[in-house]
């Protein structure tokens, strides 16, 4: 890539050009997570299930995935300017779909296009950006940078449409993402020159034949964890045959990438260690990183905050994921042994689901959930970037794409795993947490009777009719119950997260190789992953 390219023009200054190249990510990064932002909103919007929003993202993500390894040849084929208009106006043009439809087939392919599309926007952007940086801080700063916005999407997607969300239909968020686009198609027409990168390259003997395999692969993975539970998992034929369509695929994949000159994803990558244990470490962080998604859910539904409630209180996460990049982003810079970021990661995740453990509860105050959620973003800052430039900086530069790619694929499966865990324990566990109360509830129990009497006693003092009175104290044990079970199933999924961290902690303390290994960019050209 010639660095000496006049890509932008000359009376652009460079504060102005990095300002531009981030606006470009922003309204992207914003769309990733977007429905995610008030789930239940979405499903009412949509008359669908809170599942099929889930997989929504999931869509966008394993577009995002499976696109990422072709999109170097449209990147090579196209002018750069050209090829940032295209992409900027089929984003603009997606959102338009979404913001008028109603329908799920609609959305669902749409969702994915937009995932391909924000793979562009990544590499190409973050491909301009390295260009323009001169020192290895800078190169790490604009790494943490673009990994910090990524983790901070969903917290701020829910801050600012929490009103929007509150006041209108849901797909007012997807107005607002189209008209966020707007900004960055005026400054590449006003500031960027027709050239390119690389010599042009025809578009001939592209692979899509990997990609379309590996992107089948990708959406059946998101569809057996997001649904598998609802489903009964192997019990009904749609996973037991998305299962089976995934061995095959796989096997023909892995033969075909083996027989192939030039592979869409080079496999041998996986043969170094460091890079193995990087991709570990990646895989279980993802897990715990949406445990907030559980305490947001008891905060809705137990404590009864409303969403834009929630959405100030998650304002301190957010707080906390920009701490951790920033501290990570230090560490990288001094070069730390690996060893000395991960640890401190994990123990403050650790405190986190051990002291939300023991906060749950039908009433509580809001303020000691605060300083927990801050914890929980300082630990997940703290490990994101330098377990990503860590794997891809354990191996050779010339394989560094396919790291990329690979580090890529296993955000999305610890992200699919992770909902796929969440749903098991909340269709699965609260079920039976709350047969198990029921067993215990009968009319004749004297506690039960004399919960009976109390509600309805003070219902009657409010005014209520003694016949509607004894209605809604049934209905307010109903209530009481489903909320214990809600409960309970946070503290069964938390427990198992403390767990999965400490078997992680015990991993990184005593694998003498770690010790010894510090993390660096070492390449000027380092893909983004």
């Amino acid at each position: 890539m010639n660095n000496t390219v006049p890509i932008f023009r000359d009376w652009a200054p460079e504060w102005l050009i990095k300002i531009i190249l981030f606006l470009v990510l922003l309204p992207s990064i914003v769309l990733f997570f977007l429905p995610l932002a008030n789930i239940n909103a979405a499903a009412g919007y949509y008359g669908s299930e809170p599942a099929d929003i889930q997989f929504a993202v999931a869509l966008f993500y394993a577009g995002y995935v499976g696109f990422y390894s072709l999109e170097r040849r449209f990147f090579s084929y196209l002018a750069t300017r050209e090829y940032f208009i295209l992409f900027t106006f089929l984003q603009i043009l997606t959102s338009l779909v979404c913001y008028h439809t109603h329908e799920l087939y609609i959305l669902f392919p749409v969702r994915f296009i937009q995932g391909m599309l924000f793979s562009s926007t990544v590499n190409l952007s973050l491909a301009l950006m390295f260009t323009r940086l001169r020192s290895e801080r800078a190169r790490e700063v604009s790494f943490s940078v673009f990994f910090g916005l990524l983790l901070c999407a969903m917290p701020f997607n829910n801050f600012v449409t929490a009103d929007l969300v509150d006041a209108y239909n849901f797909n007012i968020v997807y107005k607002g993402a189209l008209f966020s686009y707007m900004p960055c198609l005026i400054l590449l027409l006003l500031t960027m020159n027709n050239v390119r990168l690389n010599v042009r390259f025809p578009l001939y003997k592209l692979d899509w034949q990997s990609f379309t395999l590996y992107s089948i692969m990708l959406c059946l993975c998101g569809y057996i964890m997001i649904y598998g539970q609802e489903y009964y998992w192997l019990e009904d034929p749609r996973i037991r045959y998305s299962v089976i369509a995934i061995a095959g695929l796989a096997a023909l994949y892995i033969l075909r990438q083996k027989a192939m000159k030039r592979p869409y994803i080079d496999l041998r990558t996986l043969r170094f260690r460091n890079f193995r244990i990087g991709l570990l470490v990646l895989f279980v962080m993802y897990i715990c990183r949406f445990a907030s998604g559980i305490t947001n859910s008891f905060f809705a539904t137990v404590l009864r905050f409303d969403p834009m409630h929630v959405s100030y209180i998650n304002l301190l996460n957010l707080a906390g994921l920009v701490a951790g990049v920033v501290i990570a982003c230090c560490m990288i810079l001094q070069q730390k042994r690996i060893r000395y970021v991960w640890l401190p990661g994990f123990l403050l995740l650790l405190v986190f689901h051990m002291r939300m453990y023991f906060l749950f509860d039908v009433q509580a105050d809001e303020h000691n959930y605060l300083i927990p959620l801050f914890i929980q973003g300082l630990g997940v800052g703290m490990i994101m970037v330098p377990t990503i430039v860590y794997s891809i900086s354990s191996v050779p530069v010339s394989s560094g794409a396919s790291a990329s790619a690979i580090c890529l694929a296993i955000r999305y499966l610890g992200f699919c795993v992770s909902i796929g865990i969440i749903n098991y324990f909340e269709l699965f566990e609260r079920s039976r947490h709350y047969n198990a109360f029921q067993d215990h509830l009968t009319k004749i129990d004297p506690v039960v009777r004399q919960n009976f009497h109390t509600q309805s006693r003070h219902l009657m003092a409010k005014g209520m009719p003694p016949g509607q009175a004894v209605k809604a104290s049934h209905k307010l044990l109903v209530q009481g119950i489903n909320g214990q079970g809600q409960l309970r199933f946070a503290m069964d999924y938390y427990e198992l997260m403390c767990w999965l961290i400490v078997g992680t902690l015990l991993l990184i303390a005593l694998f003498p190789y770690l010790n010894r290994t510090v993390v660096y960019l070492r390449s000027r050209s380092l893909s983004p992953a």
